[in-house]
């Protein structure tokens, strides 16, 4: 229990910015990690479904609750995903051979593609969350989870696009098929709860993770052959922006049909 215990205040201390208890960073330790880190989506989606309500209690105006919904997920992690997306913006910009792509991944400057992405992401994000709204929030709120379930399992299964870094760290000394099978557990619990609230929704948002997730798959394995943190980070940050938007594609269809 005691390593789960530090595997669990491991994940915490890594992938956000929430109270952890401190621990020594060992093997035994880092063997469970990537069973907690959907549990960080869990309190974000916790987070962003209470800011929902309340904004909606205060009678705020949807440019304040669409912003801080924003700024939910980008203040608990750190902004530590959102890095990876912008990193991978940068190398996949620069049509360079590989070993330049992971060069770049490594650059902690920010190049002007980087800054075009981030622009872009907060855009389309804000323009989605607008439309997400009453019963869309509540689907919305597990993509925290989903997303994190998906990364975890690529983690353990895929590639490494370099024996060194985080990802690679935590795959070396993690229990893979345990992580496989709890990563399975926390999106099959998912998908039911999602399913029973919204059955279209909730199958438009789960088709776009997984669509994102075979996309995240195929750029890494052909132009990085494998995976680091920074494309975790990449997909990550994409499946929590294309499943609100096909929530929001599939409720207008519906509405149209209707």
């Amino acid at each position: 229990m005691k390593r789960l215990w530090n595997s669990l205040n491991i994940a915490f201390s890594m992938y956000s910015r929430l109270p952890a208890a401190q621990c020594g960073w060992t093997e035994e330790n880092m063997k469970y990690v990537m069973c907690f880190f959907p549990l960080v989506g869990a309190v974000i989606g916790a987070l962003c479904l209470g800011w929902d309500a309340l904004a909606g209690y205060l009678g705020l105006h949807a440019p304040l609750r669409n912003v801080v919904l924003m700024l939910i997920p980008l203040a608990v992690s750190g902004g530590i995903h959102l890095d990876g997306l912008l990193d991978t913006a940068d190398a996949m910009s620069s049509w360079r051979p590989r070993e330049k792509r992971l060069e770049i991944l490594k650059d902690s400057h920010a190049g002007a593609f980087a800054v075009i992405a981030c622009a872009a992401y907060f855009f389309l994000l804000y323009g989605a969350l607008d439309m997400v709204a009453g019963k869309l929030v509540r689907v919305y709120v597990f993509s925290f989870v989903v997303s994190r379930s998906l990364s975890a399992f690529s983690v353990v299964t895929f590639p490494k696009a370099s024996a060194e870094g985080t990802v690679a760290g935590f795959s070396k000394n993690a229990q893979t098929r345990v992580i496989q099978a709890t990563s399975m557990v926390y999106l099959a619990i998912c998908a039911a709860v999602m399913l029973a609230l919204q059955p279209i929704l909730a199958a438009a948002a789960l088709v776009g993770a997984l669509l994102t997730f075979l996309w995240y798959h195929h750029m890494a394995m052909k132009h990085f052959g494998g995976i680091n943190g920074d494309l975790a980070g990449c997909f990550l940050s994409l499946c929590e922006l294309v499943m609100p938007l096909m929530i929001v594609a599939a409720d207008v269809v519906l509405k149209k049909i209707a």
